[in-house]
């Protein structure tokens, strides 16, 4: 990389690899899948199309994301090596980490959709349910489904099929049920809900002590 820390230090020299301005967005959007250069431009509102090409060419060199050709027609994705995925664990926990700072809501920033398709397995990591449990989730205009069961949470965007209950939010809503700091009574007086009660309380409720 052209800038380093100049220390030995694990810590030190991840920051050389990730440690610039944007890239752990880009791997966050990448976290959800592939993506050509325009849809990670959409996916990062505010970064310029010539910074998120250096920022892309230094991921590329390090290791952490790779060209490759699209499933379908000619065209080139940017994807997450074996390496970069490894990414997600360290990523999950700054969103964890993050929750204080969340609390006083959006204000004026941003907020996508999609998104929510990497906060929500960080938010509720640890959670098990058996049999397992899914929702559906409708939040501005991007469906999704969130499953819980036994090997935790996991999150399918524009899945092929649509889960029995579907809960249509405001993705801060969504956010605010998944971090515990509005409970499903609240929610449910905010929201739309269509099918069973219980699976936004299995899969979003305060977890169980």
């Amino acid at each position: 990389m052209s800038r380093s820390y100049g220390q030995y230090c694990g810590l030190a020299r991840a920051l050389d690899v990730v440690g610039d301005r944007w890239n752990l967005l880009i791997v966050r959007q990448l976290l959800m899948a592939p993506a050509r250069f325009r849809e990670l431009l959409d996916g990062l509102p505010g970064v310029a199309t010539n910074l998120l090409a250096d920022r892309l060419r230094g991921l590329e060199t390090a290791g952490v994301v790779e060209r490759r050709l699209a499933e379908e027609g000619n065209a080139i994705v940017y994807a997450l090596t074996p390496w970069g995925a490894r990414l997600r664990e360290p990523i999950e926990g700054l969103i964890r980490w993050s929750a204080p700072l969340m609390e006083r809501g959006p204000g004026g920033d941003v907020l996508q959709p999609r998104w929510l398709a990497v906060a929500l397995p960080a938010l509720l990591r640890g959670r098990r349910a058996e049999p397992p449990a899914e929702l559906g989730i409708e939040v501005g205009g991007v469906c999704m489904t969130l499953r819980i069961g036994k090997d935790g949470p996991h999150v399918s965007v524009q899945p092929a099929r649509r889960p029995d209950t579907v809960l249509v939010a405001e993705p801060e809503e969504v956010l605010g049920l998944a971090a515990g700091v509005i409970s499903v009574d609240q929610a449910l007086s905010r929201v739309s809900l269509h099918g069973d009660p219980s699976v936004l309380t299995t899969v979003l409720g305060a977890a169980q002590t």
